[in-house]
């Protein structure tokens, strides 16, 4: 089975940055996408990027567009996302999530676009 584990939340102030790593293993398929999501307190969860494997075409949610960078390690089935620029509203638990084929791109930010989930990690941001 598909196994999802994502890393290095935490607590950061408003300007600071973090990267997040997600290695995905027993992926049954070469051609995948990896998206991350995220979900704050009280809110629906909502696509933040996707990365296709094949070709690295990347997808952003307009609020995160030039501070936050998705990135993947295809040799370690690794996506990474790079924050920068961090601000309050980017509070949120945040997950990865993988399917076989590129990143949808009419639905990429949609949960049931994906089939496998991580278990999230927690990312903070004090004002």
């Amino acid at each position: 089975e598909v196994q999802l584990v994502e890393s290095g939340g935490g607590l950061v102030q408003a300007g600071g940055s973090l990267r997040l790593s997600c290695p995905a293993s027993r992926l049954p398929f070469d051609d995948y996408a990896l998206a991350w999501f995220r979900q704050a307190p009280g809110k629906e969860r909502e696509g933040v990027s996707c990365i296709s494997s094949n070709d690295g075409t990347t997808y952003y949610r307009d609020s995160v567009k030039g501070r936050f960078t998705v990135s993947n390690d295809n040799a370690k089935n690794t996506v990474y996302l790079q924050m920068n620029s961090l601000k309050p509203e980017d509070t949120a638990v945040y997950y990865c999530a993988t399917n076989y084929g590129p990143c949808d791109d009419s639905y990429w930010y949609l949960e049931d676009d994906y089939d496998y989930w991580g278990p999230g990690t927690q990312v903070t941001v004090s004002s």
